[in-house]
């Protein structure tokens, strides 16, 4: 999340972003029932962190950039560095799930965001609190699948 270098970013970094995510979604997931609208506002603020992070990488999106300046100087050096892509594709998976999220609150599709918030939710908590990235497993069992098509 740190390292912006090709040799990878610190795996604490997208760990830090997912316990913020979490509590994002948590917040949304709370409010959707007694305020879809609050719910749809909070899900669209998400979506473009997501997007930031899809498009520049997580290290670029503002949670990233705190974890760099307040958290990671407080830190001893990471044990290895992680490759950048599958983060990157994560943030796009949780970026659909948000979309879908906040159109299903702002339409009155309650839910359909519920659903779609409580599906990104989960993949943060297990990033958050058990360093298992959903979306970059994701990444790296298609990056398998299309070698192996390819051979």
């Amino acid at each position: 999340m740190t390292d912006s270098t090709p040799r990878g970013i610190d795996p604490r970094g997208p760990r830090f972003t997912a316990a913020i995510t979490l509590v994002v979604f948590a917040a949304a997931l709370l409010l959707s029932d007694a305020a879809p609208g609050v719910a749809a506002v909070i899900t669209g603020v998400q979506a473009v962190l997501f997007a930031i992070g899809a498009g520049l990488g997580v290290q670029k999106t503002p949670t990233g950039l705190l974890f760099r300046r307040l958290v990671r100087p407080r830190l001893a050096p990471p044990a290895e560095l992680e490759d950048p892509a599958p983060p990157r594709f994560a943030q796009a998976v949780g970026l659909v799930f948000a979309v879908v999220a906040t159109i299903g609150f702002a339409t009155g599709a309650v839910l359909l965001g519920q659903v779609a918030a409580a599906f990104a939710f989960v993949a943060a908590l297990l990033n958050a609190v058990f360093a298992f990235c959903l979306g970059c497993e994701m990444y790296l069992v298609g990056l398998r699948l299309s070698r192996r098509s390819a051979a």
